[in-house]
């Protein structure tokens, strides 16, 4: 086994003053920090008065000027940091090495500079409301003030996924604590390394934990410093967190979705059809299936000149295209029983359901379970697995989905102008919160709404100067006449 790697990122403290656990990741061993109480206490208060003394006196803009020159690096193939990213994250995921570059490449390229500016307009008519009272359009004054201390608790499904949450804490100016998951402890401990050599003065404005799940004692010592904790995973994980918390305690909980895609028949001509299936494919094999975002079924329209069950060969043809190009991470026991569970059962469904088909068997790295008839919507087994089922019009799909609004976030849709907006209104009624198009499910835009909330105003506190207060000071300013009537 190779030296160990150690992942987290600890202002003031001393390496040799904390304890650090291995984690195994096949030839690869990374340390994580395990924190005692007292030593997570220390660390939560000097990261909020590092935030408050150097974060808070940027401008926001001079942040995004800071956080694009980070990012700027992380592009860059001959950056040490990137190099790292491209070494570690293979491995740890295990997730093929072409697939994590290019994925790399294109998630980072939405936190330039133009798209953050995007990003805190989504949220603020007037951004500088983020630096200084601003007039309001009531009259008086307005001003945004992020938490002191905003703690993250991140999943580990998909790569770099933390920059989202920490690139929100940094624009509303608060101090960040983030806790590691133990299924990708890399990216946000190099990200946080990198962000301290672009802009010295942040270098205590963050930090990068980790607490084994279950042991409550470290965790319990963070929750009772911070403002307002984000929490992504699953959502029994998402349930002990907010458990866990004082109930002053501001709470986002970002917890599991299912994914699904619409295919109408203006996607469905000779031309077309193979190539909506070739971008079903990608959203498929892109972080297999691991995100709140990807596919587990794909709704085909009857009536084009691509039927349902040809689209489905399509699909299964591009996804054995695409394992010889990205092949499909190793399967851990209990995920590849599950695959093998949900084969035999879509084997038998084949069997005994008419019109029925099973594309790929357990010796594929991908299956496509067709149904001639429509299905409601449920997760498959990952793996690549995916089920299409054929309907008479989208509209039976819509009602498909609605029972399940709560676990309702991207819909990818392949459909003419018209029948976009007409589904994309009947979505949003059912519950979605995200419409993409096939293609681009496992690739939301900057300044998307997470679960159709805002991603910084959920954050601040929105501090008012009402007129009365400003006409009041107006009559005990120096130049004020003293009234004598």
């Amino acid at each position: 086994m190779s030296k160990p790697w150690r992942a987290g990122y600890l202002p003031g403290l001393r390496a040799e003053d904390v304890q650090w656990q291995p984690l195994a990741f096949g030839t690869l061993a990374i340390e994580v920090p395990v924190l005692r109480p007292e030593q997570m206490r220390a660390l939560a208060q000097g990261v909020r008065q590092a935030a408050a003394r150097e974060l808070q006196a940027l401008a926001v803009s001079r942040i995004i000027e800071i956080i694009d020159a980070a990012i700027a690096r992380l592009l860059d193939p001959r950056d040490p940091y990137r190099q790292q990213a491209e070494r570690l994250l293979p491995v740890v995921t295990g997730y093929d090495a072409e697939m994590v570059r290019l994925g790399l490449a294109a998630f980072l390229q939405t936190f330039r500079a133009p798209q953050l500016h995007r990003f805190v307009a989504e949220d603020f008519a007037n951004p500088k409301v983020l630096d200084e009272f601003q007039p309001a359009a009531k009259g008086g004054w307005v001003r945004a003030f992020g938490p002191q201390l905003l703690v993250h608790s991140w999943a580990g499904n998909v790569p770099a996924l933390p920059l989202w949450s920490l690139v929100c804490g940094l624009l509303v100016k608060a101090g960040n604590v983030g806790k590691l998951p133990s299924a990708e402890p890399v990216f946000a401990s190099l990200f946080a390394r990198l962000l301290a050599e672009v802009h010295p003065p942040l270098a205590g404005c963050l930090a990068v934990v980790w607490w084994k799940g279950g042991e409550t004692a470290a965790a319990s010592a963070l929750w009772s410093e911070a403002d307002t904790v984000l929490a992504y995973g699953g959502n029994e994980a998402i349930a002990q967190v907010r458990a866990q918390l004082p109930v002053s305690t501001r709470f986002l909980g970002y917890g599991h979705k299912l994914g699904f895609g619409l295919v109408g028949r203006a996607a469905l001509d000779t031309l077309r059809g193979p190539a909506t299936a070739r971008l079903a494919a990608h959203d498929v094999v892109r972080y297999e299936q691991q995100g709140c975002y990807s596919p587990h079924l794909f709704y085909v329209e009857r009536g084009g000149a691509v039927s349902p069950r040809d689209f489905a060969r399509y699909l299964a043809a591009e996804l054995a295209n695409l394992q010889r190009r990205f092949p499909r991470r190793g399967l851990a026991l209990e995920e590849a029983a599950a695959l093998a569970g949900w084969q035999q059962a879509a084997e038998l469904r084949a069997l005994g359901a008419e019109g029925a088909e099973l594309f790929g068997d357990q010796h594929t790295a991908w299956s496509v379970a067709y149904a001639d008839r429509a299905q409601g919507l449920a997760p498959t087994a990952g793996g690549r697995s995916i089920v299409v089922a054929a309907v008479e019009s989208l509209d039976e799909a819509v009602a498909l989905v609605a029972p399940h609004a709560r676990f309702l976030q991207t819909a990818g849709i392949a459909a003419d102008p018209r029948e976009l907006f007409r589904l994309s209104t009947l979505l949003g009624h059912a519950g979605v919160t995200r419409i993409a198009a096939i293609g681009a499910m496992t690739a939301p835009e900057a300044g998307w709404h997470h679960d159709g909330r805002f991603n910084l105003l959920d954050l601040v506190r929105m501090v008012e100067v009402e007129s009365s207060a400003e006409r009041s000071a107006d009559r005990l300013a120096p130049y004020a006449q003293e009234d004598t009537a």
